[in-house]
């Protein structure tokens, strides 16, 4: 049996075609699973804007707060969850999704938020007629998809689904297809009686799982749906006596025995992952700390807490890196860029036109080498990598000390006074908290850049 720890087993109803009797499938099995297992918690929610969840779930009076917006948003699901009809817990819809899903960073989003989201038992999620990034999240962070299909044009359909798994490295061992809205009068003469043994046999071929359950079509099930009441009715409740009741009865069963054999869930391993990574990352971080200069790279004095610190400096090989304080590096600017050989006031124009131009700015220290040596060319990017600014430069070197050969010794020196065969990238950081470019998603970016920027040296 699963780990309580509230952790749930996710399954996610998927299918591209519209029509396929999607979401009366997600919202009965629902129903169905809490009715065979009373004592199991039973949650769903949709990231489809039609409200059917809604309408079947919600009790009259009810007060609501949070939707599945809120979830992305990053609110605990369980928070979210409202105890619903049929004993069935949900989480209300959203017409707000589409704004959100610009903001969505990949895949994986759903499956760090439900590792986290202490919801117990199954949770069904209902979908999107497409493989927009809701959906994908949904299919990543699932123990069990089911898609179903009631005709080839939607079994062509699935193919992206598959396609999809292999992409991401996913099992395919998790996707079952049902046959759905079968119409058990239609048969043919031959090997294949009729529609459910005719998309086996075609799902089976292609290499797709099909479950041995399908769902028929009924009129009476359809008049759950459509009626003079304009409510939505249960298969549970108001479908006794037809086929589709067995149906769903034995689709229940096969995911009862499915979720009470599965030891731990998938968001029980994403939630092991993620700690895992978390411990990777902050582990990286004080490693880049550690291994910060623990001086001003432009003038050689000790960092403390009152350095006004606003630029990071790495070397393109990692061999050295540090901070530099904001006047030093524009006070070098002044001197060994622009020339200008006088003291110029924090509050004279060039000096803060200067100032300012540098925040906007990513400078590269470039020595050269073999007919280039004893130079330096010295570039200026704005923040996309695009090159603003070169120029060259003769390099001082011992006793003639200038700008240049200071900070490069402090970063590039290599072996016998030489300089390493690498640059020194100088990029404004935050003056508030400058270790925060060490961050991981922070640090990635600037290695981004600096990789786009490489490839222009």
């Amino acid at each position: 049996m699963p780990a309580m720890k509230n952790y749930p087993y996710v399954i996610t109803v998927s299918s591209e075609k519209g029509g396929v009797g999607k979401t009366t499938l997600a919202t009965n099995l629902a129903i169905f699973l809490k009715a065979l297992d009373e004592n199991l918690p039973v949650s769903i929610f949709s990231f489809d804007n039609h409200f059917t969840i809604d309408k079947m779930f919600s009790i009259k009076g009810q007060k609501l707060t949070g939707s599945v917006a809120d979830l992305l948003l990053e609110t605990k699901a369980r928070d979210l969850l409202h105890t619903g009809q049929y004993g069935v817990n949900y989480i209300p819809s959203s017409t707000s999704l589409p704004e959100l899903r610009d903001s969505l960073k990949g895949p994986m989003v759903l499956a760090r938020l439900l590792a986290m989201s202490e919801i117990p038992g199954i949770l069904i999620i209902d979908t999107r007629p497409d493989l927009d990034v809701l959906t994908q999240n949904a299919l990543y962070a699932a123990d069990r998809v089911l898609v179903p299909i009631k005709d080839m044009a939607s079994m062509d359909n699935c193919r992206n689904i598959f396609e999809l798994f292999d992409k991401r490295g996913l099992d395919r061992k998790s996707l079952t297809l049902i046959p759905c809205l079968i119409d058990e009068r239609i048969k043919f003469e031959g090997m294949f009686k009729d529609q459910k043994t005719l998309l086996k046999a075609f799902a089976i071929n292609r290499g797709f799982r099909c479950s041995e359950t399908f769902i028929s079509k009924s009129p009476k099930v359809e008049s759950l749906n459509t009626n003079p009441d304009g409510k939505i009715y249960p298969i549970l409740t108001h479908g006794r006596g037809t086929d589709v009741y067995g149906q769903f009865t034995a689709l229940g069963q096969i995911a009862l025995k499915e979720f009470y054999e599965t030891e731990e869930p998938r968001a029980v391993l994403f939630d092991k992952w993620q700690k895992e990574e978390n411990q990777r990352k902050k582990e990286e971080y004080y490693g880049r700390m550690t291994g910060l200069k623990s001086v001003c790279l432009a003038c050689g004095k000790e960092l403390d807490q009152q350095s006004q610190v606003s630029y990071y400096c790495e070397s393109s090989d990692g061999a050295a890196s540090g901070f530099m304080e904001a006047d030093c590096f524009t006070g070098f600017l002044i001197s060994a860029v622009f020339k200008i050989d006088r003291e110029l006031p924090k509050d004279d124009p060039t000096r803060l036109m200067i100032h300012h131009t540098a925040r906007e700015s990513v400078f590269v220290l470039n020595p050269g080498d073999g007919e280039r040596a004893g130079t330096i060319d010295f570039h200026r990017f704005d923040l996309e990598g695009s090159e603003l600014l070169k120029k060259k430069y003769p390099l001082a070197r011992l006793p003639e000390r200038d700008g240049f050969s200071g900070i490069l010794e402090g970063t590039l020196a290599g072996y016998e006074g030489g300089l390493r065969d690498a640059f020194l990238m100088v990029h404004p950081v935050n003056g508030e908290n400058p270790a925060s470019i060490l961050v991981d998603e922070n640090y990635r970016e600037m290695l981004r850049l600096k990789k786009r920027i490489a490839a222009q040296l």
